[in-house]
């Protein structure tokens, strides 16, 4: 059978749609206009999913209807001519991903197709661990293209993906800012795995057939509707059965494909050159003229779909592909008949003689395609020969650009105010089919900058070639002890790695008798990996090891020193809690004592509770976490003979961060390393922020005379930021800094580079500044951002979810823009610094503060969701959660799909996908060691940077002005700052550290206060 398709659609659910997108007025509209099989758009959605699974019911294979009583209300509310047709929904959404390949940013929107639920729950759990599937219905994730195919197909045999609108500029594989000039280039090795391509409104498939690379492509064409009237407006045909299976296999071999309905191109919104701010429009031949440039500011023009398919095209005219089938261009009878009467397209006049047509004579595509124009002019004279017209293609084109619509006219200006028999058929009428371009101001040729080729460095052979010149005087110090002062971004790591490197491959120092210690298994392996990269051969035998993995290498060792068997365990956080709680009898209090026991071991202050959990853990051949490092301390401090074989196994020893050592990991290295031993210490005493785990800044401090006669090294070439950050950051640690002279040097082109300092009214303000800085910097992450005008076309500066880090003194202050980025669409991901010893278990949060607590369900929900984001909950904690909420989510009349989604956002999810990116939320101690283009630092407010307790009224903030200057250099290119007038209904100050940050700093707008916008049950 023939019949049409339109399998791009959009529900409710998605950014900018009209509220009618749901089943039944989607069948009712495609039952007008004559489209057998829509897809149903969206079924990522958890909301949009669990509507699909109540109303739709099996049908044709792989394809479903609707509910009998909501199909028979449709049907009768049709005019007969209308209510025949069939119409079955295809599973089908459209997901937007947006990453980073090869140092360009990737925009790429994408059809999805799957057969069943069962297909479709597979494909949604899986990037339901990349992204936020409840904020829109066309998620936006951090997700190659390559890797979306990936999932696509691990769903289920039968599914499949279609590029999708394949020309448009921002968000497409071809289109002019892909950065890809094949469909090969964007799906890597699955690319066979494609075999049909929607040629989206400003093209059509003539276009495409420019281009030999793309003939064993089917080309499709689907509306992409945001409200049921767009059904239609682009349609695919197909000649087979109507089920799943038969369209698929349609599409895959060409065998009942059978052409398209089609917009004229020049009526999509991309289809020539312009920039709409300038009303400046061009085709491509003046594009190139003007060196791609505006003519009336300057800034880049947005290079449509004609442009780009010339810029591909390696045919000079269309070569219509064997077996391609034909197409048929048309405008939709709304349009016409507003031309004919004068009024829009929406108007009641318009929609009143639509509705006596179709009642007349059928469905719209049939009225434009297949009833007779005689016919149509005993209804208006008028439409019969606009429809004579069209099915020849003499149209007027003005052709649409950077993001606006073009206008397709069957009628001459002033010609339909004339007799209507009248001039209807002088010849010339359509003498002029492609208007002239809007008049403009001439402008005079683009001058293009050229930049110098870069000079390569000398090669001389040695290790430390690469290096600056205070890197190589530390990577190349003599023996004995020496401190590294290494300002943030200045190449602590390469230069550590490179000394080590030096040491065993060009100065002859026996790799086994090297150890290198860092805090964190993370730091660990980069470490071990940069070593293995620059001294392969002599690798495997250095030792590289966090303080803990060699307390544990120590006690395997010397396990009957310490009164353990050789395979002792190691307690985990469980057993910990029980054996405090037996010991003292307190079990709500057993956490809260676990984490006072374990600072007061790290520090050596121990007690009889200490002595009795000692006891109870050797009871049963067990250490903690603490122990692997105080009992190997402990062995070598009593048995001199020991401390002397270990120091004569690691004569070499570096440790890196070193301003973060604690008691017990200070008293250990002392044990190892001599005075006049091979220690050296690499570290920043300014970054030194951990003192709430036992970290003493001041160890690092005496290091000269721990060390007598060290030699001390500074690295103060900073390679990451930019001198406006740099500025900034000298600026606020001035006060405060452990450093004398402290001075942080810029290299490395940076960029147009911002500190930009905004004054919000409260956190709704400050999260929503967020969200759109994050937006504008992407260039647009949306269509909705660059057709509503709030984002600049000007580009992307080639940044990604990744490349965005908003940070914070306290996890609390995640709740807002977690909020704001999940209404705007934005993957993101919180973490916190130390989840472990802050995170009570779920039961008596929910319990003391849902069940027990006062205020609606709604608000109860809430200071249980809350809670469970402040504390960092795991991914089991969720279900947990969702389960015990039940009855309260049923109590607040909200269906539980869109609770679950919700309660997610909330908190950090262990199963994230590694494949996606994402924007990071951050507190300030958990970003050190990190760097990012961007980075926003939130709430710079007295009482939370610095945090001041309840009646505290101290002005030592020393360590709280390091963190600041930490989150600071986390930024390479863009800085930003906020501070709010108001946070959680309080009135706060600015922090006093702002005033010291003023140099370079720009003054952003202010923020006026946002209203809340409530439109789900949210646990935010």
């Amino acid at each position: 059978m023939r019949f049409i398709a339109d399998l791009h659609i959009h529900s409710k659910y998605s950014r900018a749609c009209s509220k009618d997108c749901d089943l039944e007025h989607l069948t009712w509209w495609a039952r007008r206009k004559g489209v057998s099989l829509v897809g149903t758009g969206d079924f990522t959605h958890p909301a949009w999913f669990e509507h699909l699974r109540e109303n739709l019911v099996p049908a044709d294979p792989g394809l479903f209807r609707l509910r009998d009583d909501l199909d028979a209300d449709s049907r009768r509310r049709l005019p007969p001519a209308c209510a025949p047709t069939d119409v079955r929904f295809m599973l089908s959404v459209e997901i937007s991903t947006i990453y980073k390949r090869g140092e360009r940013t990737r925009k790429v929107h994408h059809l999805i197709y799957v057969p069943d639920f069962e297909a479709a729950e597979k494909f949604n759990t899986a990037l339901g661990r990349i992204g936020n599937l409840g904020s829109d219905g066309r998620p936006i994730l951090g997700l190659d293209s390559r890797d979306l195919l990936e999932i696509t197909l691990e769903a289920g045999a039968e599914s499949y993906l279609v590029p999708a609108h394949v020309w448009t500029p921002w968000f497409a594989v071809l289109g002019s800012k892909s950065g890809f000039d094949a469909i090969e280039d964007c799906y890597a090795d699955l690319a066979d795995h494609v075999f049909a391509l929607e040629t989206g409104l400003s093209s059509d498939p003539e276009m495409n057939w420019r281009i030999s690379g793309l003939d064993k492509y089917r080309l499709v064409s689907n509306s992409d509707a945001h409200s049921p009237p767009m059904l239609g407006r682009e349609a695919t045909l197909f000649d087979t059965d109507l089920d799943y299976y038969a369209v698929k296999r349609a599409l895959e071999t060409g065998n009942g494909h059978a052409g398209s309905i089609e917009f004229f191109p020049e009526e999509g919104k991309y289809h020539v050159d312009g920039h709409r701010k300038c009303g400046v429009r061009m085709e491509p031949a003046e594009t190139r003229e003007h060196g791609g440039r505006c003519p009336e500011c300057g800034k880049p023009l947005t290079v449509g779909v004609l442009s780009r398919v010339e810029d591909l095209a390696d045919r000079a005219e269309a070569v219509r592909p064997a077996g391609a089938p034909e197409f048929r261009s048309l405008v939709p009878l709304p349009e016409i008949m507003s031309e004919i009467l004068g009024v829009g397209p929406k108007s009641k006049k318009v929609l009143g003689e639509i509705d006596k047509l179709t009642a007349a004579f059928g469905p719209e595509l049939s009225i434009l395609q297949d009833v007779p124009p005689e016919d149509l002019e005993t209804r208006s004279p008028l439409l019969g020969e606009a429809v004579r017209r069209l099915r020849r293609g003499e149209v007027i084109r003005d052709p649409g650009y950077d993001g606006e619509y073009g206008v397709i006219r069957l009628f001459e200006p002033g010609e339909l105010s004339r007799n209507a028999t009248i001039g209807l058929f002088d010849d010339g009428l359509f003498a002029s089919e492609k208007p002239v371009a809007p008049q403009r101001k001439p402008a005079a040729p683009a001058v293009v900058e050229e930049k110098p080729e870069p000079v390569p460095a000398p090669v001389t052979g040695s290790l430390l070639d690469g290096l600056d010149e205070d890197q190589r005087a530390a990577a190349a110090s003599d023996c004995g002890p020496l401190l590294i002062i290494a300002g943030p971004g200045t190449g602590k790591t390469r230069t550590l790695t490179h000394r080590i490197a030096h040491l065993v491959t060009e100065r002859g120092v026996a790799p086994e008798h090297c150890l290198a210690i860092t805090f964190t298994r993370r730091a660990a392996e980069e470490m071990a990996e940069r070593l293995a990269s620059l001294a392969p051969e002599q690798a495997e035998k250095l030792t590289v090891a966090t303080f803990h993995s060699l307390g544990v290498r120590i006690l395997r060792q010397q396990h009957d020193r310490a009164g353990l068997s050789a395979d002792f365990g190691i307690a985990d956080q469980p057993r910990q809690l029980a054996m405090i709680a037996e010991i003292t009898g307190d079990v709500p209090g057993a956490r809260r004592r676990l984490r006072e026991l374990s600072r007061a071991r790290r520090t050596g202050a121990a007690d009889e509770l200490a002595e009795r959990y000692t006891k109870a853990l050797r009871q049963q051949d067990l250490v903690d976490f603490d122990d692997l490092v105080a009992v190997p301390a402990a062995l070598l401090a009593e048995d001199e003979a020991l401390a002397a074989g270990y120091r004569d196994r690691y004569r070499w020893i570096s440790v890196d961060e070193y301003q973060d050592v604690d008691e017990q990991q200070y008293r250990l290295l002392r044990l190892l390393a001599p005075p006049d031993g091979n220690l050296t210490a690499i570290g920043d005493p300014d970054q030194a922020i951990y003192s709430f785990r036992g970290a003493d800044v001041g160890f690092f401090l005496r290091f000269q005379e721990d060390f007598a006669g060290a030699r001390t090294v500074r690295l103060d070439r900073n390679y990451r930021s930019s001198a406006h950050i740099l500025r900034a950051a000298t600026q606020a640690i001035a006060p405060s800094t452990l450093v004398p002279d402290r001075e942080l040097r810029p290299l490395g082109d940076h960029g147009d580079a911002l500190v930009g300092l905004c004054a919000v009214a409260d956190e709704r303000g400050e999260a929503s500044f967020v969200a759109r800085t994050i937006d504008q910097l992407l260039g647009g992450s949306s269509f909705h951002s660059l057709d509503s005008g709030r984002v600049s076309t000007d580009g992307t500066q080639g940044l990604d979810f990744n490349d965005f880090a908003v940070l914070y003194r306290t996890d609390r202050q995640a709740r807002a823009v977690m909020e704001a980025l999940t209404q705007a669409g934005v993957p993101f991901q919180k973490r916190s610094h130390d989840r472990l010893s802050e995170r009570p278990g779920v039961e008596p949060i929910l319990a003391e503060l849902a069940f027990e607590g006062s205020g609606t369900a709604l608000e109860r929900v809430r200071r249980a969701g809350d809670v469970l984001i402040e504390r960092g909950a795991e991914a089991a904690e969720i279900h947990s959660a969702v389960e015990l909420l039940k009855p309260l989510a049923a109590e607040c009349g909200d269906d539980l799909a869109r609770f679950r989604t919700e309660l997610a956002l909330g908190v950090e999810v262990d199963t994230w996908d590694p494949r996606a990116d994402r924007v990071s939320l951050l507190t300030l101690h958990a970003a050190k060691g990190l760097e990012f283009p961007v980075v926003f630092v939130i709430g710079c407010e007295d009482g939370l940077l610095p945090l001041r307790w309840p009646g505290e009224d101290g002005d030592d903030f020393a360590e709280e002005r390091r963190l600041l200057f930490v989150g600071i250099t986390r930024a390479r290119r863009h800085l930003y700052l906020s501070h709010a007038a108001e946070r959680s209904g309080r009135a706060v100050r600015r922090s006093p550290f702002l005033a010291d940050v003023t140099e370079g700093v720009e003054q952003l707008e202010t923020v006026s206060r946002v209203r809340p916008r409530e439109t789900q049950l949210r646990l935010l």
